[in-house]
């Protein structure tokens, strides 16, 4: 035989080798795993009527309170109000619990929760604007995006 029985300090390395590489291949896929779970994706009011957004996922979505769209439960704390794009794409927020103080129509809200499958944002946490000069960033950006595309669409109309 060629190569025979494999010495004992050799064997033992390649034992320690391959222990390392599960361990750490292990530690990888646990920590990969957990940081897909905790993500958060933020999705607009035109993605979640579209179908974009994940049903049953935790994400974050926002707009702006629609004027007249808030309705208040008489027994409990729950809440239902609509969120808009202020482009036409409009869905409903379910919360309940107490609502932060600047919350009120007409001001950028975003909503941590679940989309069920009927369409209704099932939200565990609500967050409102914290002064007239601030906006949610992910907000802002769809709310610039349809200005720019209304803008766009202004122009076309008048030429």
């Amino acid at each position: 035989m060629k190569f025979g029985k494999m010495k004992t300090q050799r064997r033992n390395r390649l034992f320690a080798l391959v222990f390392i590489v599960l361990g750490v291949g292990s530690a990888v896929t646990l920590a990969l795993n957990a940081l897909n779970e905790n993500i958060n994706l933020f999705y607009a009011p035109d993605q979640i009527v579209s179908g974009e957004a994940p049903v049953g996922q935790l994400i974050r979505a926002g707009g702006m309170v629609s004027n007249g769209s808030i309705e208040r439960s008489t027994t409990d704390l729950k809440v239902h109000f609509k969120v808009s794009d202020l482009n036409g794409s409009t869905f409903t927020i379910q919360y309940e619990g107490v609502l932060p103080d600047l919350f009120r129509e007409g001001q950028g809200v975003i909503a941590k929760g679940r989309l069920d499958a009927t369409g209704m944002f099932l939200a565990e946490e609500v967050l409102a604007k914290h002064d007239e000069n601030y906006m949610p960033p992910e907000v802002l950006g769809v709310l610039e995006k349809n200005a720019v595309t209304a803008h766009a669409d202004n122009q076309d109309s008048t030429l």
